[in-house]
């Protein structure tokens, strides 16, 4: 006769010294923990662990980058030597009881946010470990949101030389780029942008939103940040090439909806790689785009970028 299971302990760790406990399962993210704990965008009380006696066979943990409320759950592990119904039982009451002592009663819960291989679906063994989260995840009221291409150009990866059709210009201030990033939101291709649109929000609000949660925490200079018109002075878009706390990234490019259909994402984003490969030991520059947003994905592809990993992004309605 099989043994009934331990019963289930589920709480969060109790100071950083925890961390190898923590760290019994695995993801990409667990290097980047003792940094993110020091720095403030962890915090032990947002990492929760289920154990069955000293077996560890589900974790989370929340991120943040303003050090006060927990903006993404990003890490969402289970045990995967532990059979179904089982692991995904133990998964959900992890879920659910640290949802309901991290996040206030009545605050929109942080979206779920998880990098999986490139070739998850055709991989049977990544398949059922991605889907296994994605089921504890709907079980709680979750849905997919959007699956994402994961970029990166290679140091060493040629870069094209700037053609001269367009000038680049640095970003005044924020009100210099929301006039453009306004027009952009209408009819944007990227997921979030359109959830935005589809709660009520205006354009202007929408990439308001944008600006203030996103662009305006990245610390790298502003000068970085490109405007490009024509020669006579039409604005066509922009491309904000940033660092974030873990790589220098493509952080966000857009052509005006009038100025779509000549190429010029490629002038865009070939300017925002020249800015970031011109900084000092760069050997990578990440970026991602939407699944459906195709002309982005080929633009990327045509300068070099590799598709190194997809992500995906669940919500709660």
């Amino acid at each position: 006769m099989t043994p009934a299971p331990q019963e289930l302990t589920i709480r969060p760790l109790t100071d950083p010294q925890e961390l190898a406990l923590f760290q019994q399962l695995s993801y990409v993210f667990d290097h980047e923990f003792d940094d993110d704990l020091t720095s403030g965008r962890r915090r032990p009380e947002w990492m929760w662990v289920a154990l069955r006696g000293e077996r560890l066979v589900a974790r989370l943990a929340w991120w943040t980058n303003n050090g006060e409320t927990p903006l993404l759950l990003d890490v969402f592990d289970l045990d995967d030597t532990v059979p179904e119904p089982e692991r995904g039982e133990a998964g959900l009451r992890l879920l659910e009881t640290a949802t309901a002592a991290v996040v206030p009663a009545g605050a929109p819960r942080p979206e779920y946010g998880r990098f999986v291989p490139a070739d998850w679906r055709e991989d049977p063994a990544a398949r059922e470990i991605v889907e296994a989260r994605i089921r504890v995840m709907e079980r709680s009221g979750a849905r997919m949101l959007v699956e994402r291409l994961r970029l990166e150009w290679r140091a060493g990866t040629p870069v094209p030389e700037d053609g001269g059709r367009l000038r680049f210009r640095p970003v005044a201030d924020r009100e210099d780029l929301l006039a453009l990033m306004t027009p952009v939101m209408e009819g944007t291709l990227d997921a979030h942008g359109q959830a935005d649109l589809a709660s009520g929000l205006t354009a202007r609000e929408a990439a308001e939103k944008h600006y203030d949660e996103e662009l305006a925490h990245y610390r790298t200079p502003r000068a970085w940040w490109r405007i490009a018109e024509l020669p006579d002075g039409r604005p066509v878009g922009f491309v904000i090439p940033a660092r974030n706390n873990y790589n220098p990234i493509i952080a966000y490019i857009g052509v005006l909806p009038d100025q779509r259909g000549h190429g010029y994402i490629d002038d865009l984003l070939a300017e925002g790689t020249r800015v970031l490969a011109a900084q000092d030991d760069v050997v990578r520059i990440r970026a991602s785009t939407d699944l459906g947003n195709v002309p982005m994905a080929r633009s990327f592809a045509r300068l070099g970028y590799v598709n190194f990993e997809r992500s995906f992004d669940m919500v709660w309605d």
